[in-house]
């Protein structure tokens, strides 16, 4: 920070009055961000780019590759989950198989780049410093959304240069279209961010949108096979799946993302220049702090509150959709055995739609590591942004205050797996008890992630993001290496890898109680290392 505020003093950079120092400011922005960026681009990027190897395993004739067409023109529950196929070269089918969600995940990627370095500096009261030098009013907006930018193109150049093989023009076109997804999210951020005064609240806000836009989607394409329907097109997910790559591409919609992020970029421009710095258009509803927020666990739950319950209501949503998907996706594989094989690797060998359920939960399960290395590093956010100090001024202990912070972290993450549960079980019928068992199964994995969060805040506060990349590298294990046939060795370095594969599989207590052992030990060196370290200054 003092060699930013240096640059900017000694020496500004020419430019429009508002956008002074914008230059510096992107430099800055992209080496805080120096592993946040690259561990997201490398997650998506190889998540697209083993794909047509997987495909090419599963469907490898013209023949099995035409069933496969034929079934999901009929097959409305998996068109909701993945779209329709447009072609049924190796490349269309990556596009169709990864498309929805390599693009979620890129817009996911864009919104948290822009509210970081917006709302939350201007919520830490670093944004005020920064201005206090040679800053136009827009260079912060502007260099956080050129950030955004720079993430969206590394990416789309990657899976370009990556998927050039299957095809030049529909690479290059399933590039730009993931890209150009990312870029509508991150103004889409940038406009929310204007709206609320809270950084949380801007994520949660950003995060419902990209929710509302995928269930548009998969309203969209159960109703059509051919993403005409009127709910695709309100959806930007469903502009790239109408992008056709490697079916025909239709290069005049990819305008449309950059007229959608051009148009949402000028209201955010509008919206920061008439309103005060660390303001808000929407305004905070106040008090009282007394009563609620009479304890360190109290304190916790408020501030966290918003983002457990818009995880809580994404994970029962998605538990009744794949619920209601698994039958009809069991269908789908049934007839191949390359399909049934990979299903079986993730899901256990017990019956097809066992083991498809069994896949899903275990994906379920994966992402909501990511939920937990989120709570749990906001015990180092409050710390760094110095709301941690006052808190522990008063008769609240270190170990008290983290405790806090961390029930919300472990517990929200059984919470998660319970509802994801209940709406398997609504989704699909049958017995609650068993799909139950599978959910809350899949915790002690969770758990060891969040262990590690704990270990490396305690211990080394500064290293604490890398846990991102220990989850981004759990989550690329869970989901590529099976489709991918990789060594045994190499998945087991994932907790999830020694769980129970259930329903329908043998229930081994061994492994569950290790992990949950691993767990326990990781959190308690974690604190013990938070104990005798300095609080950041």
């Amino acid at each position: 920070m003092t060699t930013l505020m240096t640059t900017l003093v000694v020496r500004p950079r020419r430019g429009t009055r508002h956008l002074a120092g914008t230059a510096v400011l992107v430099r800055f922005a992209l080496r805080r961000d120096r592993v946040l960026i690259p561990v997201w681009i490398a997650v998506i990027a190889l998540m697209v780019l083993s794909m047509p190897n997987a495909l090419e395993s599963l469907y490898g004739t013209p023949a099995a590759r035409a069933d496969l067409m034929h079934r999901m023109a009929t097959n409305t529950s998996l068109r909701a989950l993945v779209g329709p196929v447009f072609a049924d070269s190796l490349g269309a089918l990556t596009a169709w198989r990864i498309g929805v969600y390599a693009s979620a995940l890129a817009a996911v990627m864009s919104l948290l780049v822009v509210v970081r370095h917006t709302r939350d500096e201007e919520e830490s009261g670093r944004q005020e410093m920064v201005s206090s030098g040679m800053v136009g009013r827009r260079a912060p907006l502007t260099a956080a959304l050129l950030a955004a930018a720079v993430a969206n193109a590394v990416l789309a150049l990657l899976i370009a240069a990556g998927l050039a093989g299957q095809g030049g023009a529909g690479a290059l076109a399933f590039g730009l279209g993931v890209g150009g997804v990312g870029m509508v999210f991150a103004t889409t951020a940038a406009v929310v961010a204007q709206l609320t005064e809270s950084a949380r609240l801007a994520r949660g806000l950003t995060a419902a949108v990209l929710g509302a836009a995928f269930v548009l989607r998969a309203a969209g394409d159960s109703a059509s096979a051919d993403g005409s329907s009127a709910a695709t097109w309100l959806s930007p997910i469903g502009w790239l799946e109408n992008v056709r790559p490697f079916a025909g591409e239709r290069w005049w919609l990819l305008p449309l993302f950059a007229v959608a992020a051009l148009a949402q970029g000028a209201v955010a421009y509008a919206l920061a220049g008439r309103r005060d710095l660390g303001m808000s258009f929407l305004p905070t509803r106040p008090g009282p702090a007394a009563g609620r927020l009479g304890s360190a666990g109290a304190l916790a739950w408020r501030l966290q509150r918003g983002s457990v319950l818009g995880w809580s209501a994404g994970f029962l949503a998605a538990g009744v959709v794949y619920g209601g998907v698994a039958a009809g996706a069991a269908d789908l594989v049934e007839d191949n055995r390359q399909a049934r094989e990979i299903f079986r690797r993730m899901g256990g060998q017990s019956g097809l739609t066992d083991a498809l359920l069994a896949s899903l939960i275990g994906m379920l399960g994966l992402v909501a590591a990511l939920y937990i290395v989120q709570s749990v590093l906001r015990l180092n956010g409050e710390e760094s942004s110095g709301r941690a100090e006052p808190v522990l001024a008063g008769a609240v202990g270190r170990l008290r205050w983290a405790a806090g912070h961390l029930v919300i972290a472990f517990g929200g993450a059984a919470l998660l797996m319970l509802l994801t549960g209940l709406g398997f079980a609504a989704g699909h019928g049958g017995e609650a008890g068993p799909i139950l068992g599978a959910c809350l199964v899949q915790l002690p994995a969770v758990w060891v992630i969040g262990g590690i969060a704990v270990l490396l805040y305690g211990v080394l506060p500064r290293g604490a993001a890398a846990t991102w990349g220990v989850a981004g590298a759990v989550l690329l294990l869970g989901w590529v290496g099976p489709a991918l046939n990789a060594p045994r060795l190499l998945l087991d370095l994932s907790p999830f890898g020694h769980l129970p594969k259930l329903p329908g599989g043998s229930m081994h207590w061994g492994p569950v109680l290790i992990l949950t052992a691993l767990a326990a030990v990781l959190v308690a060196a974690g604190l013990a290392g938070l104990r005798r370290r300095d609080l950041a200054g």
